[in-house]
């Protein structure tokens, strides 16, 4: 006889084994909560997730490896119930501004115009980098704020307030925009100094624009790979010139005459 607890329903695995999913109906919306090994584990996320839903004590902080429901379906449910919009990603709302939980103790912030995108990506962590998955390619989310992946912190770009999880657009300020490009100063003069890895930082040159400058690292791999130096080097893309500029740039730039016999 079928004795299932509210909440519950029962499915089978590929293998016939039986496994037990938990959902709800709150506000017209369908929720599911997991899937679980037995019908009362179901059932008691079940009644948590309505507890969460009905008590507004609970918070996002409550939560504790002891209960049922996972860290990220908490925050998704908390924010339903505060905010009135579901999310699958545990994401929580705020003002002028909202928090990604990418666990219990780091919160990543980001502005409300960045509210589409990750509640349709989610964020993932590995060997240091945060990235998404979009149409089977990862991409670091470093990127979206101009942010290369090659960039150091201190040197390429800085978080203004010191936290390097909030990616509020007025928080990132990108110090350099192209690879091998650094700025430097000269006799009270911004220049940008251009370096290429090639047995050891070489210096390629000194240029009073940031565009020259990013051009002429360009033109020293050009120049380097002429010569048989097999190096996966990034080249930088240009976006506020047109090619006819890109071009006569290129021609008249000037780079330093030992890239040309570099002994490898």
């Amino acid at each position: 006889m079928d004795q299932r607890l509210p909440g519950v329903s029962i499915s089978k695995k590929k293998n016939n084994s039986i496994y037990y999913r938990s959902s709800l109906t709150y506000c017209t919306k369908h929720i599911s909560l997991g899937s679980f090994d037995s019908m009362i584990k179901a059932h008691l996320a079940y009644r948590e997730a309505w507890s969460l839903l009905e008590d507004t004590s609970i918070l996002l902080e409550s939560w504790s490896k002891s209960n049922i429901l996972s860290f990220d379906k908490w925050v998704s449910l908390i924010n339903f119930r505060d905010n009135a919009i579901y999310f699958c990603n545990p994401i929580y709302i705020k003002q002028k501004f909202f928090y990604y939980y990418l666990t219990p103790s780091i919160q990543l912030i980001f502005d409300l115009e960045d509210l589409f995108y990750y509640s349709m990506h989610k964020i993932m962590k590995r060997g240091g980098h945060l990235f998404v998955s979009d149409y089977g390619m990862q991409y670091n989310i470093m990127n979206r704020y101009g942010i290369k992946n090659y960039a150091v912190a201190d040197r390429d770009y800085r978080f203004i307030n010191g936290n390097p999880h909030d990616f509020r657009y007025e928080n990132i300020l990108i110090i350099n925009r192209y690879q091998g490009v650094f700025k430097t100063e000269i006799k009270g003069i911004q220049k940008y100094k251009v370096q290429l890895h090639v047995n050891g930082n070489f210096l390629v040159g000194v240029y009073p624009t940031e565009v020259e400058a990013a051009i002429a690292y360009n033109k020293a791999v050009d120049v380097v790979k002429s010569q048989s130096i097999d190096k996966n080097y990034a080249v930088n893309y240009i976006e506020e010139i047109s090619n006819s500029e890109y071009a006569d740039i290129y021609s008249r730039i000037k780079i330093s005459k030992k890239l040309y016999h570099i002994d490898h």
